[in-house]
């Protein structure tokens, strides 16, 4: 069954073995460490499909802590959902308060791919029904706790397996899409 909103929503990101997207900080330091060892796990390709990036708050702060020449979304509609961040905070991107606001952005903006990212923003999209497909790349160690992907839903979210594949260093990427 189609999707029922006009864009295609993406997840596409790393996780611990026990699945957490980050220490309870924030930090992302055990992934980041051994990423290199994973060789091409497909992000250029990925994002060479997106046109719309959507963030959280704490994954913007996340971006832009990299540094200012290292914006990763060049040439992509950005978005992030925020009751915090002041509304021109980064001329590079769109700051939307609520939920409702950010689809009906999307929507007006002809969004067509949208690479959803960050834990929590990834479960609202998932609560509101809007996650189409999603690829999880396995990083080879326990963290024990911390930021999990998945969070409390109000109904099953039934997955269809697309492919798993083994990347360098012990990682695993799997791809499923959402069935409707």
């Amino acid at each position: 069954m189609p999707s029922t909103h006009p864009f295609i929503v993406s997840v596409f990101i790393g996780t611990s073995f026990d699945g957490f997207i980050a220490r309870s900080d924030g930090d992302i330091g055990w992934l980041n460490s051994r990423a290199e060892g994973a060789g091409d796990y497909g992000y250029d390709a990925f994002m060479a499909e997106v046109d719309t990036v959507v963030m959280g708050r704490a994954t913007y702060e996340v971006v832009i802590g990299f540094g200012p020449e290292m914006w990763p979304f060049a040439g992509k509609n950005v978005h992030v959902l925020s009751t915090r961040l002041d509304a021109d905070v980064d001329e590079r991107v769109t700051v939307h308060r609520t939920f409702d606001q950010l689809v009906t952005a999307l929507t007006e903006r002809g969004a067509k791919r949208v690479y959803a990212d960050g834990g929590q923003l990834i479960q609202t999209f998932l609560r509101a029904g809007l996650v189409d497909d999603i690829t999880i790349t396995r990083a080879p160690v326990l963290i024990g706790t911390g930021l999990p992907l998945f969070g409390p839903l109000d109904a099953d979210v039934d997955l269809t397996h697309d492919s798993t594949r083994v990347l360098g260093a012990g990682f695993t990427q799997s791809t499923y899409h959402v069935t409707r």
